[in-house]
């Protein structure tokens, strides 16, 4: 049995590789470099090297789990050709009012975020549903049929509709979709009562305008992928990775591409939650940072954040999905001046030509020459040698920025780095404070291509006192993958106050068997080797304006109360707003069951030799720059030769081959019996 984890990021395509059977697992890993705008290049040239170093054999069943950024390019870029909106008669304007508040209210001269889609392609429909879901206006057919022959006319291949309260009764959208594939069967559907049937007519709406949106590029470039797999192995399954930090099949990603607008990132969440499920400790703030920005999330408890909104590009994406937060702050993020005010992103010199050091045309200062300058990274060494840096390019673009701040060039990069910094903490800070988590009480899992060497920075500005460095942080997104569970989440509105435990079990039960029919369609029920399902409500005081979701503690329907849910809201809303009120009346909003199919699942990676070593010794030394302290002669240790309970203290380096961990001072780093290395901040 092979896994294979694929991670394509805006700089490089990461591929780590689990096999099964024999007398040991083996495990691989390596990057190539991304091929933007043709993603499924970078992707075939990865797997061609895999073919050709793990000389897989054409009858090897193999599963590949998939992490891709071709529909969340496709939502920032706004590169798709237009689609078409159905909603009911009388809320044309419904992309253009929004939620009718303002982004930012202190900005004066802030204006509302552009549709996605212009007016003329919105299309009113005669139809209307109470909101309880019964029929005040019945479905104009008449409708249907002119805005068909408008969306033909404009050469339009897809409509997305979304009508008032059909979250409720979705019996129009549905005789609307059988009207448009009798009237033009070419065009694509999608309803939004099928991709997350929920309230909030604006937010549904682009639900389901960014699925049928996104979808085209999503089923091209699958197909491509699908289409190479099969030709180069008989026993292949494909799997996409989604944002609640799961995996579906790639037959599912191309009805439903709008659970993949977050799927990379969710992928490094999944593999720390599975990393650190058995360790003592509370809270787990993971960083994640790449190239192009820095993604933070937190795991508490063992069970990873989970928010039912978040933002892809300009738009609110409204389901429940791994709580990230994006920085513009990652490795190729461009330094600048604004006015007087010296900035860091959230430009950035992306894939091609990247940064200066990287030889490829690149002429404008990043953060990654900068840490080449601040002797963070070697030049011969970076990647393992397989790609050399250039120091005197990155010396070049920083020049200017040098003499315009009357500063070395060493020094505008370290001050490039603290600025960096400074845009993490100024995110993080308010991330913790609205989870209530103390950073004292956070125990930091880095990884990504720079985020061993920017995470230690991060903990020594805001006072966290343990850092988590995997076994293979740069691909640590890809191992992800190789551990996803299939996962889906399914959904009922019951939004009433007092609910009585024999409806709430009943809606349980309902959605228990709901998700069991989406596993089963995912792959044979042979593969599975375990099935968990969680409970879930949200929940909130009368007269509230946000509600909480809580997991209910229970095997089964058959053993839940309402009481259960309530008194778990009570504790949660505690926790988090210091605040509680037992004797209030709890209104009941949705049901949630999360189902979770387990394929055959490694441990996450440890080496296989890791031998006790007292006093490690350096392979190199290097200067180092490090805010405005300068340190000459710090040693660099290669993390293969570094055993079990090897210590360094800082200032130092750790190299590796597809990563560098920064030591900076007052900093321990312990390799730990796993394999990952601990870092603690002396007090």
């Amino acid at each position: 049995m092979i896994r294979i984890g694929v991670d394509i990021g805006g700089t490089f395509t990461d591929f780590v590789v689990w096999r099964s059977g024999g007398r040991q697992e083996q495990w691989q890993s390596f990057k190539v470099p991304s091929t933007p705008p043709h993603f499924a290049k970078g992707f075939q040239d990865g797997f061609e090297k895999l073919l050709t170093e793990l000389a897989i054999t054409p009858e090897e069943p193999v599963v590949v789990m998939h992490g891709t950024t071709v529909s969340t390019n496709a939502v920032i870029e706004r590169s798709q050709p237009p689609v078409a909106l159905l909603v009911t008669q009388g809320f044309r304007d419904i992309l253009e009012l929004q939620r009718l508040r303002l982004i930012d209210p202190t900005n004066l001269l802030g204006t509302r975020r552009l549709p996605l889609i212009e007016r003329h392609q919105v299309f009113e429909i005669g139809e209307r549903l109470a909101a309880d879901g019964g029929i005040v206006e019945p479905l104009s057919a008449d409708s249907v049929a002119r805005a068909v022959e408008q969306v033909r006319a404009a050469g339009i291949t897809g409509i997305a509709v979304a009508f008032m309260n059909s979250y409720q009764n979705p019996a129009h959208e549905q005789q609307t979709r059988d009207m448009i594939k009798r009237l033009a069967p070419e065009l694509d559907v999608c309803l939004s009562s099928e991709v997350w049937p929920r309230p909030g007519e604006y937010e549904r709406a682009i639900n389901a305008l960014l699925n049928v949106y996104v979808k085209p590029c999503m089923s091209s470039y699958l197909q491509q992928i699908e289409s190479y797999l099969t030709s180069r192995l008989r026993h292949v399954q494909l799997f996409i990775t989604r944002s609640n930090g799961g995996a579906m099949s790639a037959r599912e990603a191309r009805s439903f591409p709008v659970h993949t607008l977050l799927s990379g990132p969710a992928s490094g969440v999944t593999a720390a939650q599975l990393m650190t499920r058995s360790a003592p400790e509370r809270h787990y703030l993971t960083m994640d940072m790449g190239g192009t920005s820095t993604d933070i999330s937190l795991i508490r408890d063992g069970m990873a954040a989970v928010v039912d909104q978040t933002e892809v590009g300009e738009f609110p994406l409204t389901m429940p999905v791994t709580g990230i937060e994006a920085i513009g702050a990652g490795g190729g993020s461009i330094g600048r001046f604004d006015g007087p005010v010296f900035r860091i992103g959230p430009m950035s010199a992306g894939a091609w030509p990247g940064p200066a050091c990287f030889g490829r045309g690149g002429a404008r200062p990043t953060v990654t020459d900068a840490y080449l300058l601040c002797g963070y990274l070697s030049a011969d060494t970076f990647l393992g040698g397989a790609m050399a840096l250039d120091r005197e390019a990155a010396h070049r673009a920083f020049m200017p920025l040098a003499q315009r701040m009357g500063e070395t060039v060493t020094g505008a990069a370290s001050a490039a780095i603290s600025i960096a910094t400074s845009n993490m903490v100024a995110s993080v800070l308010p991330y913790l404070a609205r989870h209530g988590v103390d950073p004292q009480d956070v125990t930091l899992v880095t990884f990504g291509g720079n985020g061993a060497i920017h995470g230690p920075l991060l903990a020594a500005e805001i006072g966290i006192p343990y850092i988590i460095v995997p076994n293979t942080p740069s691909v640590f997104c890809a191992v992800g993958g190789v551990v996803a569970e299939l996962t889906h989440d399914q959904v009922a509105i019951v939004q009433q106050g007092a609910m009585d435990t024999a409806r709430l079990r009943r809606v349980f039960t309902a959605l228990q068997n709901e998700a069991g029919a989406w596993l089963a369609r995912q792959t044979d029920a042979a593969n599975i080797n375990t099935v968990v399902l969680e409970y879930w409500a949200d929940l909130r005081y009368r007269g509230q304006s946000f509600q909480i979701p809580v997991k209910i503690a229970a095997g089964a329907p058959g053993q839940m109360t309402t009481e259960m849910a309530v008194s778990a809201f009570h504790s949660e809303h505690l926790r988090l707003h210091a605040h509680a009120d037992p004797q209030g009346l709890v209104e009941f909003i949705e049901l949630r069951v999360r189902i979770r199919g387990a394929l055959a699942t490694p441990e996450i990676h440890t080496p296989a030799e890791l031998k006790p070593v007292a006093a490690p010794s350096p392979c190199d030394y290097r200067q180092l720059q490090i805010g405005a302290a300068h340190f000459d002669h710090c040693p660099v240790y290669a993390r293969a030769e570094l055993g079990v309970g090897a210590e360094v203290s800082g200032p130092g380096i750790i190299s590796q081959s597809d990563a560098t961990l920064l030591v900076p001072p007052h900093f321990t780093a312990r390799v730990r019996p796993d394999g990952a290395i601990l870092l603690t901040q002396e007090h």
